[in-house]
């Protein structure tokens, strides 16, 4: 396994497809299709107009909490074999919002609390955090790996969002009533549900926790190990900062929905794929267990397709041209770190659209479409 000179600047060594056991033919077929059916303009926004009336231009909350760019690039993206780049297109240098792979990289800073032995995954949160946030019935039998796992059902309101805005979109042991209706609460860990109120309130306790704001933990503890830039950013929310031990510290934002969230360039992205592709471990020095990435990639008893934060492969189901054992950060726009174990690939697509008619198969997402060409040639 190869990794970039931690004093050379131009980063990862670039390699032909051919030499890296490719068919050259395959990544072109691939990279063009990304090129082809990049996300378009129009379907991008810094608001979420289904989550009304929360949203950027609607109802009496109106505004976003954080801030958000100014705009976005073009299609970009990294193939990495074994760590070596074999294909690059785009501007993989620019900064851009990754909407929710900012879920993935709470994994990581969550791993390393977790290998600090701050906490259990089978402890209950109220255990560890005093801010009332868990003093209810219902939210005091929330634990750890409710929360990693979105199963966590925690019902309250944060930073002027109510857990309810997203109570409708989820996956498991019933059905909501659709998305003008939150639906009735289950117990913890028996739902699972992406909900962006709910990943805030892990950012939050994990900053508890810490006891220092999340980015410096990335940074020190990740990103500057692995040679990362000085470019990433990481926002919380205009109404996001609170007390810390007597310090007042932002709590970010584990999505885009109102703004924040992690903006990175792609080349970031990539080395933090490598990273966990490596199972924590980067050029000899130990940055996360082995044992907190086995975790995370494992599937949630109520939901097969989802870990601490990663969308898995389970199945087959997510992309059934790719291994099982693939998994991947996935943020809104189609922002994607793919990761195939098997193949020793990483991944990274910036823009790629998430389905259309353009070509025959129209049931099969554009992810699926783009990875089956390149694992073609592997």
């Amino acid at each position: 396994m190869h990794f970039p000179d931690p004093h050379d600047e131009g980063g990862f060594d670039h390699v032909d497809p051919e030499a890296a056991g490719i068919n050259p033919d395959a990544v072109e077929d691939a990279v063009t299709f990304h090129l082809t059916h990049g996300t378009p303009d129009e379907t991008v926004e810094y608001h979420m107009p289904d989550l009304e009336p929360f949203d950027e231009t609607e109802g009496e909350l109106g505004g976003f909490l954080g801030p958000v760019p100014d705009r976005r690039g073009g299609p970009a993206g990294m193939i990495l074999k074994s760590g070596r780049v074999v294909a690059e297109w785009g501007d993989t240098e620019r900064v851009d919002h990754c909407f929710s792979c900012a879920k993935s990289f709470l994994s990581i800073v969550g791993g390393v609390a977790w290998d600090q032995g701050r906490f259990q995954l089978q402890d209950r949160v109220a255990e560890d955090i005093a801010d009332n946030g868990f003093n209810s019935d219902h939210n005091s039998q929330i634990t750890w790996e409710h929360l990693f796992q979105q199963t966590s059902e925690w019902e309250g309101e944060l930073f002027d969002r109510p857990d309810s805005v997203d109570r409708n979109r989820g996956v498991g042991k019933t059905e909501g009533p659709g998305k003008d209706q939150p639906r009735e609460l289950e117990e913890p860990g028996a739902f699972w549900e992406y909900n962006d109120v709910r990943i805030n309130r892990l950012a939050l306790s994990l900053l508890r926790l810490h006891a220092k704001p999340l980015p410096r933990v990335l940074a020190h503890e990740v990103m500057d190990p692995i040679g990362a830039s000085r470019t990433w950013e990481w926002h919380g929310y205009y109404n996001s900062k609170v007390d810390v031990e007597g310090r007042t510290m932002e709590s970010v934002s584990g999505g885009g929905h109102w703004g924040g969230g992690f903006w990175s360039s792609t080349a970031d992205l990539a080395r933090a794929g490598h990273l966990l592709l490596n199972d924590g471990e980067w050029d000899g020095k130990r940055l996360l267990s082995e044992a907190w990435v086995e975790q995370a990639t494992e599937p949630c008893d109520v939901y097969e397709n989802y870990g601490y934060l990663l969308w898995l492969n389970t199945n087959r189901t997510l992309w059934p041209s790719a291994p099982e054992s693939a998994y991947a950060f996935l943020g809104h726009g189609q922002n994607v770190v793919w990761v195939d174990p098997e193949h020793e690939l990483v991944v990274v697509l910036r823009w790629l659209d998430l389905a259309d008619d353009r070509d025959e198969r129209e049931d099969q997402p554009n992810q699926d479409r783009f990875f089956e060409r390149l694992l073609a040639g592997v």
